[in-house]
């Protein structure tokens, strides 16, 4: 059972203590008896690289799969690389397929088909059909341990059989029921396994209306239907209607964490799965792409700016106002952008409804750039005594507000046509139009103002 994080932090620090008093036998200890594996995960993508491969090492062999599955990519990888064919077998021995089939995905193909040829014949296969799914996809998310049964059996056949298992998968909650041929036809609730008449035939009980997943299902539909419906599991079939597993709640509880923590990581350039305590040379390459992107934008803002530079140098109120026309600009996109990249992420947009959408962010865009032009014309009056600036300001934030929304609404949906991420992309690209709209309307019309 995993500690919770007020238990956590004591037993990270009498480790770190340990460790450096050289406590060998009681940081071992520690790791393989007093803590789950998902907590002794916790602990190495908490530790600096040096003393994570101390514990990597401490950690027992039929111990390192289990905190393997728990690991963030980047260190997972990692520690993955150093070991061969039979370690791999060794540590990952009783993992569930589909938790093995994601490991197995973060090795090079070759060292993928060496562990394959070690394994039994039937749990090859089982591995190799997950496999041979996209990662990202249902039959990636899926796993094949499966209780099925017919439908001209009785429950008390159903009953006896489940019986003959030392433990059902975990998360079952039904038992699916699929004829000669593996074609999924219904499911079977425990509870009614449980309560029903024993001599009935699980034709008469069973469920025919059901959620069939297809295979190349992208998992982010996988994870609406989860909660639209409020799922514990839901079988995998393939075109032609046979049942190829199931996925369970605790991987699309995964699937939104990965998703929500992507998102957060995009706005700033990241990978969702950024090592905390990644070496320098590896976090400084990452970031200097982007980096690099955000210098393009800003020499493409600056390059604006500067077309408009003898109109500044004689009107330096200009120079005074300018941030505030970029600025409201680009909050008022960032408003939009985030509102359509939710509900791209949840299924809501669509080509039908875009036109819709883009109608409604406009008229907000420019009933707000009414408002706040007023107020920052006042302003701009007050503290200038120029009306000819405020009138100025106020009709480039109205232009800058309504060219926000708009680009707010198509950017993150052009961007999903093209087959790019919004998270990742759409921010950088709002806030270089909203900057430049907002400094060359502002820039602009002073210039044809103040000739």
């Amino acid at each position: 059972m995993s500690v919770n994080q007020s238990e956590l932090q004591p037993k990270l620090d009498r480790l770190n203590t340990a460790l450096e008093s050289g406590a060998m036998d009681q940081v071992r200890r520690m790791l393989n008896r007093s803590l789950a594996p998902v907590d002794v995960a916790h602990l190495l993508e908490s530790t600096p690289p040096r003393e994570r491969e101390l514990l990597w090492e401490l950690i027992e062999a039929d111990i390192q799969g289990e905190v393997l599955q728990y690991l963030n990519e980047d260190i997972q990888t990692e520690f993955l690389n150093r070991m061969d064919a039979a370690q791999l077998l060794s540590a990952t021995e009783g993992l569930d397929i589909d938790d093995l089939a994601d490991l197995l995905q973060r090795l090079p193909n070759t060292v993928i088909q060496e562990v394959l040829a070690s394994m039994e014949t039937q749990e090859r296969l089982r591995v190799e059909t997950v496999l041979s799914y996209p990662e990202d996809t249902a039959g990636g998310l899926m796993n094949t341990d499966t209780i099925t049964i017919r439908p001209d059996i009785t429950l008390d056949v159903v009953l006896r059989y489940v019986r003959r298992h030392e433990a059902l998968p975990d998360s079952t909650d039904t038992l699916l029921v699929v004829t000669r041929r593996d074609e999924l036809i219904g499911t079977l609730a425990i509870n009614k396994l449980l309560v029903c008449d024993p001599s009935v035939s699980v034709r008469e009980v069973m469920e025919t209306d059901i959620i069939k997943i297809a295979a190349l299902a992208p998992e982010d539909d996988v994870a609406r239907l989860f909660e639209k419906f409020d799922l514990i599991s839901a079988p995998v079939v393939s075109t032609d209607g046979k049942l190829l597993g199931r996925i369970t709640i605790d991987d699309v509880v995964d699937v939104i964490r990965e998703n929500a923590e992507h998102r957060v990581m995009s706005m700033a350039g990241l990978e969702d799965d950024e090592d905390t305590f990644a070496p320098v040379l590896r976090t400084g390459r990452r970031r200097a792409v982007w980096l690099g992107i955000n210098l393009v934008a800003a020499t493409i803002v600056s390059f604006a700016i500067g077309i408009f530079e003898d109109t500044i140098q004689r009107i330096t109120a200009l120079a005074v106002l300018m941030p505030i026309v970029s600025s409201m600009g680009g909050i008022a996109g960032s408003q939009t952008l985030t509102v359509l990249i939710r509900g791209i992420a949840l299924g809501h947009v669509s080509g039908s409804n875009v036109r819709w959408l883009l109608v409604r962010e406009m008229l907000s865009g420019m009933m707000n750039g009414v408002l706040w032009a007023l107020i920052v014309a006042l302003m701009a009056v007050a503290r200038f005594d120029d009306y000819k600036l405020g009138g100025i300001i106020a009709l480039a934030m109205v232009i800058n507000l309504s060219i926000a929304a708009l680009a707010g609404t198509l950017i993150p949906v052009l961007l999903k046509k093209l087959s790019i991420d919004p998270a990742l992309s759409g921010g950088v690209l709002l806030t270089t139009i909203t900057d430049v709209v907002g400094f060359v309307a502002f820039l602009g019309l002073a210039t044809a103002f103040y000739p």
